[in-house]
C-alpha cells in the first residue's frame, strides 16, 4: 500500500501522472472539414520518417523518447508489423501530423501515438484527426478504443480526449529516466519539464 505523501524523485529523473482513457462504443462524431491544403493518408513509414514525424510532433516540446531509444530491428518491426496503421496529415508535400493505432491486443485498438506539428495546432486539424482516429478505430472488430496522456504532454491534450468522447479510467505515475541526460534528446526540450541532474 502507498502512503499518502510527498516523494523524491532521484536526480536523472523525470515523472509524470499518466492517466488512461477509454472509449467502449463509437463516440458521436463531432465533424469538421479538413483544413484548407491539408490531406489525411495512410503511410508505411521507414525508419527515417517516422523518426523525423515522431521528433517534430512530440519530442521537442512534450518529450516523447520511448520509440528514440529503441533499437532499430525493433522499431521496424511496429513499423511493419500489419495490425499497426500509421497515418498523417501533409501540407504543402510534409507530413505534419502522426496518428498510429495498434490492433495487437485482441477487441482493442490503442492510440499510441496523437499529434500534430506546430504548422497545424490551432487549425481545427485536430479535430479533424481524431475524428478519423474513431472512424478507423471502431470499423474494426473492437470493443475498446484507449489512449493514454500525461503531465508532460500538452496541457490541451486530457480534456481534448475527454471531449472527444474517452473516459478516464485509470491512474498512475511514471517514472523514468530524463532523455535530455542521454543525449537522446536536447536539454532545451521541454522547458516546462525541469532537469534535476
Amino acid at each position: 500500500m502507498i502512503e499518502d505523501g510527498l516523494y523524491d524523485i532521484p536526480p536523472g529523473k523525470v515523472a509524470a501522472v499518466m492517466t488512461h482513457l477509454e472509449m467502449l462504443a463509437p463516440a458521436p462524431e463531432r465533424p469538421v472539414p479538413a483544413p484548407e491544403g491539408v490531406t489525411f493518408e495512410q503511410i508505411t513509414p521507414d525508419l527515417d520518417r517516422y523518426r523525423d514525424l515522431f521528433k517534430r510532433v512530440g519530442s521537442f516540446d512534450w518529450l516523447w523518447h520511448g520509440r528514440l531509444k529503441l533499437k532499430e530491428a525493433d522499431l521496424n518491426a511496429i513499423l511493419t508489423d500489419p495490425k499497426v496503421a500509421f497515418y498523417t496529415l501533409s501540407k504543402d508535400g510534409k507530413d505534419e501530423a502522426l496518428l498510429e493505432l495498434d490492433f495487437r491486443q485482441d477487441g482493442a485498438c490503442e492510440l499510441v501515438y496523437f499529434g500534430l506539428t506546430a504548422n497545424l495546432i490551432g487549425s481545427g486539424a485536430g479535430r479533424f484527426l481524431m475524428n478519423k482516429a474513431i472512424s478507423l478505430a471502431w470499423a474494426q472488430d473492437i470493443t475498446r478504443f484507449h489512449v493514454h496522456t500525461c503531465t508532460m504532454d500538452s496541457p490541451q491534450a486530457l480534456p481534448f480526449y475527454i471531449r472527444s468522447g474517452f473516459t478516464p479510467c485509470d491512474l498512475k505515475v511514471e517514472i523514468g529516466d530524463d532523455p535530455r541526460l542521454d543525449g537522446t534528446l536536447p536539454r532545451s526540450a521541454a522547458k516546462h519539464v525541469p532537469i534535476f541532474d
